[in-house]
């Protein structure tokens, strides 16, 4: 596997991941509830969010779960960033605003140590 085509798996392992995620909540009638928040705009299409999260973080996205927490949806992105720490983000669903980051590699407001 050549490293132009690691960013193309990336993407489908994150959409694979999101995919489970929605399966994975599944069992208490949250994925239905998840779906209809997509169709009526409560969340980000997860593309959005990704192409947010490349952009500030940049990385290698291996995991991505959609929760809903105390009433507010949020999507909990798992990445690998080019120094091989690992970052977890966690964004407000519904406009992509940063709610928490934890991992190496930031500065005190979440973002990317340049």
């Amino acid at each position: 596997m050549t490293n132009r085509s690691l960013p193309a798996v990336a993407r489908l392992l994150a959409g694979l991941a999101f995919a489970a995620s929605f399966a994975a909540v599944a069992g208490g009638g949250d994925h239905e509830r998840a779906r209809r928040a997509l169709e009526a705009g409560e969340v980000l299409p997860l593309r959005a969010v990704l192409e947010r999260v490349e952009r500030d973080y940049p990385g290698q996205v291996v995991e991505v779960e959609l929760e809903r927490e105390d009433g507010t949806w949020l999507y909990e992105i798992k990445l690998i960033r080019p120094g091989g720490s690992v970052v977890k983000l966690r964004l407000d669903a519904r406009d992509g605003t940063l709610y928490a980051a934890e991992g190496r590699e930031l500065h005190p407001g979440g973002r990317r140590a340049d």
